[in-house]
Formats: C-alpha cells, sequence, structure tokens
C-alpha cells in the first residue's frame, strides 16, 4: 500500500475565515456571473483587496453573512434583477415613451447594458430602485412633466450614460486604496487631451494610468463593439468634464500632500544639524557626530551622587553662640 497523500491545505479553522476567489463566491451563492459582479459593484457582496496587482477577493465571513439572511436566496435574486426600458415601463405601469423621456432626463440610474447585434445600446435597470422612484416621485408617472425637463428633453438631453458613469465611479472610489488610486479613477473618464491638460506632469499621468481600474468588464466583442465601449466611459459635455477635472485636482492635491509630509519632516531634521540637501539631491538622514563641546539635548547626562570626598564639617564649638557670663549681684 503507498503512502497516505499529504493534504496541503489550510487548517479547517483558517479556511472559514480565509478569503475565496470571486468565481468560486460567486459558485457558493448560485449567481450568474454578471448577477455576481452586480452584487460586488451594489455592495450586496462585500469584497477586500486581494493580492498586490491581483482582483479583489471575497471574505468568508461575507459569504456566511449573505447565506444567513433570512430571504436567501430568493432575495438576493430580486435585489438583483435587472431589466430593460419594455419591462421597466410595464413594472412602473407607463408608457414606454414616458419610461424613455424620464430615463433620459436622468431621473433613473442605469446599473448596467449590454450592445445588441444592431449595435445599439440597451440599457438595464434595477427592479428594486424602481419601486423606490415610483414610491417617492408619484407625480412624475402621471400628467404633463415639470416645464424644465421638457425644455431639456426638447434640446436633446440624454443623462443615461453620464448617470451610469456616475454611478461605476462612485463604486470604483469606495474600492480604491488610498489617493493616488481614487484620483487613478477620476481620470479614467477622461481622454488623453483633457488629461494632459489637468495633470501636465508627464510622471504623474504615468502612475495614473498604472493605477487606473478596469471600468467595464470587456469579454469578446467586435471592433465596433469595443468603440461603443469605450465612447460610453469617456466622460462628455462641458459639466461633466469640468465636475470630474474638479474631483481629479482635489485627490491629486490630496495625494502630493500626504506624500510631502515624510519628505517636510527630513528636512527639518536635516535643517536642524545645518545639513540642508539641494532640492534635487536625493535626501538621505545621516546620524549627528559626536562633539566634544555642549551634549546634545537628548543625550542622557550622568545623575549627580553622593560625592568622593568628604566635605570638611565645621566644629559643633564654633557653631554654638558663647553664652554670656551672669551679671554679679550686690552683696546684701
Amino acid at each position: 500500500m503507498g503512502d497516505k497523500p499529504v493534504d496541503r491545505r489550510a487548517p479547517a479553522l483558517f479556511r472559514n475565515t480565509a478569503d475565496v476567489a470571486l468565481r468560486t463566491a460567486a459558485k457558493e451563492l448560485g449567481l450568474r456571473p454578471r448577477e455576481f459582479e452586480l452584487a460586488v459593484q451594489t455592495e450586496e457582496v462585500r469584497t477586500v483587496p486581494g493580492p498586490p496587482g491581483g482582483p479583489r477577493r471575497v471574505p468568508r465571513q461575507e459569504l456566511e453573512r449573505v447565506k444567513r439572511a433570512p430571504d436567501f436566496p430568493g432575495g438576493l435574486r430580486e435585489r438583483l434583477r435587472v431589466m430593460g426600458a419594455g419591462e421597466s415601463s410595464e413594472l412602473l405601469d407607463i408608457s414606454p415613451s414616458r419610461f424613455a423621456r424620464l430615463a433620459r432626463a436622468g431621473c433613473f440610474v442605469p446599473a448596467g447594458f449590454y450592445v445588441n447585434r444592431y449595435r445599439t445600446v440597451v440599457w438595464l435597470y434595477r427592479a428594486e430602485e424602481l419601486r423606490e422612484f415610483a414610491e417617492n416621485n408619484p407625480r412624475l408617472l402621471t400628467g404633463r412633466l415639470p416645464t424644465g425637463m421638457r425644455a431639456r428633453l426638447e434640446a436633446g438631453t440624454d443623462h443615461r450614460a453620464r448617470r451610469w458613469r456616475w454611478r461605476r465611479v462612485r463604486q470604483l472610489t469606495r474600492h480604491a486604496v488610498g489617493f493616488w488610486e481614487q484620483a487613478a479613477v477620476r481620470a479614467s473618464v477622461l481622454d488623453d487631451t483633457t488629461l494632459t491638460k489637468a495633470v501636465p506632469d508627464p510622471g504623474e499621468r504615468a502612475r495614473l494610468r498604472r493605477l487606473r481600474p478596469r471600468f467595464l468588464e470587456v469579454r469578446s466583442v467586435s471592433e465596433a463593439t469595443r468603440d461603443i465601449l469605450k465612447e460610453l466611459c469617456l466622460a462628455e459635455g462641458e459639466e461633466e468634464i469640468r465636475w470630474y477635472r474638479f474631483l481629479l485636482d482635489a485627490d491629486l492635491e490630496a495625494a502630493r500632500a500626504a506624500e510631502a509630509v515624510p519628505t517636510t519632516s527630513a528636512r527639518r531634521i536635516l535643517a536642524g544639524s545645518g545639513a540642508v540637501p539641494h532640492p534635487g539631491e536625493r535626501l538621505t538622514i545621516q546620524p549627528v557626530p559626536e562633539t566634544t563641546g555642549r551634549p546634545d539635548p537628548g543625550t542622557a547626562r550622568p545623575v549627580a551622587g553622593p560625592p568622593t570626598t568628604p566635605v570638611p564639617r565645621k566644629r559643633w564649638s564654633l557653631l554654638r553662640r558663647r553664652r554670656p557670663k551672669p551679671a554679679a549681684r550686690p552683696a546684701p
């Protein structure tokens, strides 16, 4: 009989608390890839950063939390349910044309989309969010639309792509680690020309490109479809571009300030020792040599002890005052 194979898996105690891959988590929850992708984006299933350069992972405790929900798995699937414009209009009990006008006006935030064989973008909406909109805005479902909304629609307003980008940027920003990754998320929706104007430093632009997240999961598609997807991921219109540039400037300012703190502290230490390097010179902190002069305030000083040579003590007789002699009394 051969030797018993060695079990190289981690002990059960650690396996229960370890993080699992996204594909494994989706399989355990019984979700299809697109359903699980939406669950991660909407934080129905929370994830944590994976190894450096690797995808995010799902903690084992998070999987157990989702499974312990009283409405699992039906409730989870219902919260992840998405539908197109036709089914959405039926859910809201309005005409398809009215739903399309409300969607173009920005009343709904698309949860995703796909490009059909006619190269038309089909937007998808969460059923849960549609119900919330109907409860909070019943007046928009009947009667005439507000005057301002009608004017914007007649001018050709279509906020569907813009609202989807806003949702996606928020999702990626929550997953970002540090100000530089947050800045990379904002920069991902700006074209090369706008990004060059916003970030003139080539080194910083290269850093943002390295940290740029995967804005959209692109599977095998044609070149024409790829161009459509690329266009949807970029901000359009002066107002939207200006907004993301403002956010990018704020993140870059915070990132630069965070990195300048250690450098400033090091320069202060060197300034105290009289050795301030040139701005282009690399900062290195060297120990201060010992001197024979006044000791450094941080140097330990010897504690004064009892004197080694005895101090002469004055005689007690010298310290006493001589008492005056009593005066002679007259004879009786």
